[in-house]
């Protein structure tokens, strides 16, 4: 199917101003499809030809200035309009569009708990054309109108307030003028909870099955929404631009959350039906701000070309973690857990052959297809630890000037790069266009080491810097404390700007341990100085400020995925430190790497159930530490931890039948379809036990945990049936295919599931070429055989990048997924050497 490019894009631009989609939906057609008109308003401003896009099951008509067109002349997704006369226009398509059950476009999705049925649109990139007719870029801004027509007892939800007429239709207010891929539809039987703020009318809503959860949980949502509102306002001059703030929580949802303006979207396991720990509160208030700031950022002012996606998504993350931090008080420091978590997933993204840089060449990007390999770690965490670092460069005040200069400048229109950098410019002295040079338009990760020099009471810290970015960082000095205790106490911390010109000059003794980028703002790998890395190791948890361990913790992560620090030394760390950390979003992605990457990956089969081992013996001291009742975030996160790292299934049974974990905490579903999961990976129970477990949760929560537990059975009968399920059918949804893949491979399993190595690349290439980018993106990062780390599985996949047939979305997936395979093998390999 053609893809959209972005000289077609510019030609199209050239030639048309959209002024209005009419668009009529009608949901009430059948299980299989629904009925799209749309009236298309343009002018073009010269003679000439060009296409709109659609995908239909069944285009019906076609007319263009009260003239029928041929509807035989859709070839694939485009419809060509040829000879259009310089002057006003008016295109008229009427057709039956198809469901989804691949999150994409108008996804449907029945609840198997009450039986009803739900629809929401995604219409990110190309799958607006899944649901109407349009000019499919995003700098052909146009109002929008939507009416639609739904069931009986049905709600519907749009961009702006919609109300509902007598004849069983709703109709939304028109939108201002916005991006065909933001508009937007929710319908369905929802369960809501409105109120209004500063004017606005607020919503929530969610599947009637999630109600009580969504109840219980919708004072902390609504709070977190108008705090983050409210601090939006402070900082931006332009007042929120849209008439309603709907925040749906959708089944089935690709992405955390969409943009959506008026109707945000967010994935709804956001609507905990079981106990979550403050961290994963935390997530989904950064995700509500997030999506939040996309309202300027993405949709007041929106990116002209694909090229420009960290516009929208790099300032998002930023002003999504720093606002949640300002403006709310019940979650711990937010930056901890960025730095833990997601700015590893940058790290990690930026040292791939897939690496790009935060803003690409627009060369780079030449079609949409290309466009959608770039939402990864890099437009997303990179280029939200880059901004942090252009804040602590120019100062607060000044980028949020430059800010507001742009959306004034910019509102209800579309903006590149160089309108940003020029807008933060004509408010500051400094640089700016020469920091974006370095900073956005280079790929790689610097690397950060101090050097100490001197004597006595006198020494001189250099910084070292492989890379060529400057960086404004704080060099952390530490010393052992006086009182014997092994904490560590701060000396002082200094301010350098990198590449020093000149030493920083440090008196008194020789620190125990210099930390760079102590408060975590620059984007670089860290490394120790050569006296600071033993007391790093064996005084980790005594450092008094937990963003400076999250450095530390970072720093030892790289150091193993470098093949510079031992696994072990990083696992026995972990056992000696996290017993006394305080911080939960450091724990959680500490025990995270050790368990899915050191014990799975990097560590030789041989040896990983000693690391199991050990991680169950740090499980159970984290539940002994919480026997008190106190910190029940970490008893849930030791006892998943426990769970997940269990050899034996003794204590699981145990648990599973009494229906608690000894002392606490009782097992909700999440528990008990977690414990199933590793049972059947141990070959602990059975067919039956899964299927009594689904009766007991019948929801989509549950059916996706069977599945899960099904595929991850012992046997070659199960394997070869979830094999089937996953390529040789298309039936899955989206959700229901990941969690077969996730349970099909078990690094316990190795030798069973051996054949399926070389047969995963031509069954995902094909699947990948008959369902499109979610379904490919899926298979390539779930389905993937992540635990087989050895030299003949490296070289399988290898040879099957150069496959003509792979699809730009399974390709990227594969070439990350390769490159991790080989650097776990060169781990395995130094490991083995040594």
């Amino acid at each position: 199917m053609p893809v959209l490019t972005r000289d077609e894009a510019q030609t199209r631009a050239q030639l048309l101003d959209v002024h209005r989609y009419t668009i009529t939906l009608d949901l009430t057609t059948g299980d299989d499809t629904f009925d799209s008109t749309t009236v298309i308003r343009f002018t073009t401003r010269t003679t000439g030809d060009t296409f709109v896009e659609l995908k239909p099951a069944t285009l019906r008509s076609v007319t263009l200035d009260g003239h029928p067109l041929d509807p035989e002349k859709l070839v694939e997704n485009r419809l060509p309009l040829p000879a259009l006369s310089e002057g006003e226009h008016e295109l008229r398509v009427d057709a039956a569009m198809r469901y989804s059950r691949t999150g994409e476009g108008m996804h449907r999705f029945t609840d198997p708990t009450d039986g009803e049925t739900y629809v929401y649109t995604q219409l990110f990139m190309e799958d607006v054309q899944r649901v109407f007719a349009a000019f499919d870029q995003p700098d052909l801004k146009a109002i929008f109108e939507l009416t639609v027509t739904a069931p009986d007892g049905w709600t519907v939800l749009a961009n702006g307030i919609t109300t509902q007429l007598p004849d069983g239709r709703w109709q939304a207010a028109p939108t201002p003028p916005i991006s065909t891929y933001l508009a937007a539809i929710a319908a369905g039987p929802w369960h809501s909870v409105r109120t209004e703020h500063a004017g606005i009318p607020f919503g929530i809503h969610c599947r009637r099955s999630l109600a009580p959860h969504l109840d219980a949980d919708a004072d902390e949502i609504l709070d977190v929404t108008r705090q983050c509102y409210d601090r939006y306002h402070e900082k931006f001059e332009e007042p929120y631009p849209f008439d309603s703030y709907d925040q749906a929580f959708v089944p089935e949802f690709n992405a955390g959350a969409m943009e959506n303006p008026g109707l945000v979207t967010f994935r709804d396991e956001f609507v905990y039906r079981s106990a979550v720990t403050v961290t994963e509160r935390q997530t989904r208030a950064m995700v509500i701000a997030h999506e939040m700031a996309h309202m300027w950022f993405g949709d007041l002012v929106t990116l002209r070309w694909w090229d420009d996606i960290w516009l929208n998504e790099s300032f998002a993350e930023y002003m999504g973690y720093q606002t949640v931090n300002e403006a709310t008080t019940r979650y711990p420091d937010t930056w901890i857990d960025f730095g833990i978590v997601r700015k590893s997933w940058g790290y990690d993204a930026d040292q791939r052959p897939s690496t790009h840089p935060v803003a690409p060449d627009p060369d780079a990007v030449p079609d949409t297809a290309s466009a959608l390999l770039n939402f990864d770690g890099i437009s997303y965490a990179k280029g939200a630890s880059a901004l942090r670092q252009l804040v602590a460069w120019m100062g607060e005040k000044d980028f949020l000037a430059g800010i507001n200069v742009h959306f004034h400048r910019h509102k209800f229109g579309n903006a590149t790069l160089a309108d940003f950098i020029d807008n933060l410019a004509s408010v500051t002295d400094r640089d700016v266009h020469a920091w974006a040079e370095q900073w956005l338009r280079t790929t790689g990760v610097d690397t950060l080491t101090p050097k100490l020099t001197g004597e006595g009471t006198r020494w001189d810290l250099t910084v070292d810097r492989t890379g060529s970015r400057p960086h404004r960082v704080a060099a952390g000095i530490y010393d052992h404390a006086l009182d014997g205790s092994g904490d560590l106490v701060l000396r002082e911390r200094r301010e350098i700007d990198v590449p020093q010109h000149e030493p920083t000059h440090l008196s008194g003794p020789r620190p125990a341990l210099v930390v760079l980028n102590d408060a975590d703002l620059t984007y670089a790998k860290v490394r120790l100085d050569t006296h600071s890395e033993e007391p790093a190791l064996r005084c980790l948890s005594k450092i008094p400020d937990p963003l400076t361990r999250a450095v530390v913790w970072n720093t030892l992560r790289d150091m193993v995925r470098d093949g510079e620090l031992e696994p072990d030394a990083y696992l026995q760390t972990a056992h000696a430190h996290l017993t006394e950390e305080s911080d939960l979003a450091i724990v959680q992605g500490v025990l995270g790497f050790a368990r899915t990457q050191i014990a799975d990956r990097y560590l030789p089969t041989e040896q990983r159930p000693a690391a199991l081992a050990l991680l169950t013996s740090l499980a159970k001291a984290l539940i002994r530490r919480t026997e008190d009742g106190e910190a029940p975030g970490l008893r849930l996160t030791a006892v998943r931890a426990l769970i997940d790292s269990a050899t034996q299934p003794g204590t699981l049974q145990s648990w599973l039948a009494d229906g608690t974990v000894h002392g606490g905490p009782e097992l909700d579903h999440e528990l008990r379809w977690r414990i199933l999961g590793r049972l059947a990976v141990l070959g602990a129970t059975d067919e039956a036990a899964i299927a009594a477990e689904l009766a007991r949760d019948p929801s989509a929560t549950g059916q996706e945990g069977a599945a899960r537990c099904r595929a991850a059975l012992p046997t070659p009968e199960a394997k070869a049936a979830a094999w089937s399920r996953l390529f040789d059918t298309d039936d899955l949804s989206n959700y229901l295919f990941t969690a077969v893949a996730q349970g099909f491979w078990q690094p316990e399993q190795a030798e069973l599931v051996r054949q399926y190595v070389p047969r995963f690349y031509p069954d995902a290439i094909a699947l990948a070429a008959r369902r499109g980018p979610a379904i490919a993106e899926a298979a390539g990062r779930y389905a993937f055989p992540v635990h087989a780390v050895d030299a003949d599985s490296l070289h399988t996949g290898e040879q099957h990048l150069t496959n003509d047939d792979l699809t730009p979305a399974l390709r990227r997936k594969l070439v990350d997924q390769l490159d991790d395979l080989r650097r776990a093998l060169h781990v395995r390999t130094l490991r083995a050497d040594a």
